[in-house]
């Protein structure tokens, strides 16, 4: 089956005879469309949803700004209506978000959609006060948490409260891991029940088919091929734990003398991280990407031979089944959904988060065993490879959306045959 056709979950919803007998109209909103994992998976559901089923969709945004780089192209050769609202950014900003407010409820009264479907911290506050001003069902899908580890304690207590405001606007919530489910709810956002797992699905074809060879890009980045490549996919950010990896090189390159350390992705800790690789004297160990296309990760994963990750917040990085299925094992820190995908003696190690021993221990016993490299990485892909295809996850999506509607039609019925 080619990449980007409908598999059998997306032909089944797609043979299902449509509820409102006329295609699902659905508004998406997301913050901006930066380059990352819930970006990714707001345009595969629009897509989807457009191209596979037929759906009436829209993807309102703020502008693509960051460092990250920007996903705007690809949504406006999509297909589907785009709507950039210019005031609309990640930064609280009391003035802006209101105008953002009445930009938006002026944009639904036009599309008059059946759902509208929130993506984002900010975009998910702002996009269902919206929809409850014009009594649209609205959806919101927690790509990880708004209040979250590492946070200034009054950031996190200010989005845990108004998480539990928004959630009175929302007809139910999507969560990409169990994990995001079991922290709204001890926070008590919500009560279980109105939450579903539907995993952040992607393009699986490149990450088991690479477009260009393991041969090609190791040689394109000055490694030898019989180098042992540890690699990590995240921005050279806080929060993404690479301190901690360097701090496991020493030990790891002592152990291994013929691995390399592959960085991909860019940030504003990069001059740090290098001063740091320089004084420990293992320059020539560490190779930088820097900022890459989304459609270079797989060939670059197909590369390495072991992912690490240690991102000290996640909700389920996409990197860890992206890996799985490009059958490398994993070596993470559990936090969010990793122990979902990451399971210890058969697709690899978990680990404390921040842990530096064990972190290089994990590393020096993969490194050291080509055997078991290959088999949790065999594992990840026999356990993943549907469970993440993105058409799985926008069939699962609409089925929510369908479920949503039928409960408010359900309870309209009711209001009116108790109503005197």
């Amino acid at each position: 089956m080619s990449a980007g056709q409908p598999t059998g979950p997306a032909q089944a919803a797609r043979s299902e005879e449509m509820p409102l007998g006329r295609p699902l109209r659905v508004a998406h909103l997301i913050t901006r469309l930066i380059i990352g994992g819930a970006q990714e998976n707001t345009l595969h559901t629009v897509e989807d949803q457009h191209q596979l089923f037929g759906d009436e969709v829209s993807l309102i945004t703020g502008p693509g700004l960051g460092p990250e780089g920007s996903l705007e192209a690809r949504a406006q050769a999509g297909g589907y209506p785009v709507h950039v609202v210019p005031e609309m950014r990640r930064s609280l900003h009391p003035l802006r978000d209101w105008k953002s407010y009445q930009a938006i409820i002026r944009l639904f009264q036009d599309l008059q959609p059946d759902v509208v479907h929130t993506h984002s911290s900010k975009a998910g506050i702002i996009g269902r006060a919206a929809a409850a001003k014009l009594g649209i069902p609205a959806v919101h899908t927690i790509h990880g948490a708004a209040f979250h580890y590492g946070q200034n304690p009054i950031a996190y207590g200010i989005y845990r409260q108004a998480e539990r405001f928004a959630s009175r606007w929302t007809d139910h919530f999507i969560s990409v891991a169990d994990d995001m489910t079991d922290e709204y709810v001890h926070a008590r956002v919500a009560t279980r029940d109105r939450f579903t797992t539907i995993y952040s699905g992607f393009d699986v074809e490149p990450f088991l088919h690479p477009p260009r060879s393991r041969e090609m890009v190791r040689s394109e980045l000055g490694i030898q091929p019989d180098e042992i490549v540890v690699g990590k996919i995240a921005r050279l950010f806080h929060l993404k734990g690479h301190e901690f990896l360097l701090s496991a090189a020493p030990s790891i390159a002592r152990a291994c003398p013929r691995v390399r350390f592959l960085l991909v992705g860019d940030g504003v800790l990069r001059k740090e991280f290098e001063a740091r690789i320089a004084e420990m004297g293992l320059t020539e160990r560490f190779v930088f990407t820097g900022l890459v296309p989304p459609t270079r990760i797989p060939e670059l994963i197909h590369a390495m031979d072991i992912v690490a990750h240690t991102s000290q917040w996640e909700g389920l990085a996409r990197v860890l089944p992206q890996a799985l299925i490009a059958a490398k094992p994993v070596v993470a820190y559990d936090v969010g959904g990793a122990r979902e995908v990451v399971l210890p003696g058969a697709t690899g190690y978990l680990l404390p988060r921040d842990s530096i021993e064990p972190l290089a221990t994990a590393i020096i016993r993969l490194a050291s065993s080509p055997e078991q490299q290959a088999k949790f990485g065999a594992e990840g892909r026999r356990r993943f490879t549907e469970q993440f295809r993105h058409q799985t996850m926008t069939a699962r999506i609409r089925r929510v959306y369908f479920e949503v509607l039928a409960r408010r039609s359900a309870d309209l019925s009711q209001r009116c045959m108790s109503s005197p």
